[in-house]
């Protein structure tokens, strides 16, 4: 295989593996974000946990699903209008070379209210987007409002997109007038931004609502049954302890019941009381021999 060869094939596989590495990291940092919120709600750090690469990816699409719908059906919205916009556009250009004086006439009256319109746009743009960077400088004082973290980017987001729209379409109803290539770039960069930080936002607000939902049910989660080679002391209401009565070759000597699997990491367990309290805590268990484990059926006959 020539060099020209070589290089052309790994041209190809850069293009392939570039934008996989970036989705990979993209779903990694989004999952990561939710199971973060997700396991703090019950007190648990996630590095503590040891999930891998491939545990936060594949649990990236529940925080991402609504973000990802909701891009969809914009893109759709903007790809109509955009259509129909573009339409007019190119027949009052049309018009506007006529030879009938009052047909050129009229293609230029809806020329410029064309261009008014982009430029209420570009406006409209500009002003949301300087009220999301006055939201960002207030920081220190707005910081503290719950909707902050998902308002601010949305508004920046908004801007950007309106701004941007609306100098490409006055750009086309006005041939001579040359791009503004930097302020696209600044634009778009703030676009891409605002809306990674939003769904950033979601993605942690899906996470602490998934926890809440576990902790209104916590009884669906798998029933365990432990015992320990030493008393626990455990300051968790609605545990069980009970002795095991001593026998020759025993080791363990306490029973826990009323426990929960909140999740299994790389070598512990993480197991929560059966009943949610403001006073309860998370038990990690380490899987060795110095506990042993059951894991009840659940209670459905078959």
């Amino acid at each position: 295989m020539s060099l020209a060869r070589l290089g052309q094939v790994a041209g190809s596989v850069a293009q392939v593996v570039a934008p996989l590495s970036v989705l990979t990291a993209l779903l990694f940092y989004f999952g990561y974000a939710s199971s973060r919120a997700r396991y703090l709600y019950f007190g648990v750090d996630v590095d503590t946990i040891g999930l891998s690469t491939q545990d936060y990816v594949m649990r990236s699409p529940e925080p991402l699903l609504t973000p990802l719908l909701v891009l969809a059906l914009l893109a759709i919205v903007v790809a109509v209008v955009h259509e129909r916009v573009l339409r007019r556009v190119q027949a009052a250009l049309a018009d506007a070379k006529d030879a009938d004086p009052e047909v050129a006439a009229s293609a230029r009256h809806r020329l410029d209210r064309g261009s008014r319109r982009a430029r209420a746009v570009v406006v409209t743009g500009d002003a949301l987007l300087l009220v999301g960077v006055l939201l960002l400088v207030a920081f220190p004082l707005w910081g503290g409002w719950v909707y902050y973290t998902l308002v601010t980017p949305l508004l920046m987001a908004a801007g950007a997109g309106l701004a941007l729209y609306g100098r490409r379409i006055a750009r086309s109803l006005e041939p001579g007038q040359l791009p503004s290539g930097l302020v696209t770039v600044v634009l778009s960069v703030l676009l891409v931004i605002s809306v990674f930080w939003a769904t950033a936002t979601f993605a942690e607000w899906s996470g602490r609502g998934a926890a809440r939902e576990v902790a209104r049910h916590l009884d669906r989660l798998p029933a365990v049954i432990l015992d320990t080679t030493e008393r626990l002391s455990l300051t968790s209401s609605g545990v069980r302890e009970s002795a095991l009565p001593p026998s020759e070759g025993q080791t363990f000597r306490y029973r826990y019941r009323d426990l929960r699997l909140l999740i299994q990491g790389e070598d512990r367990l993480f197991l929560v009381p059966e009943t949610w309290d403001a006073s309860n805590s998370t038990l990690v268990v380490p899987m060795d021999d110095s506990v042993r484990l059951q894991f009840r059926f659940v209670n459905d006959p078959p």
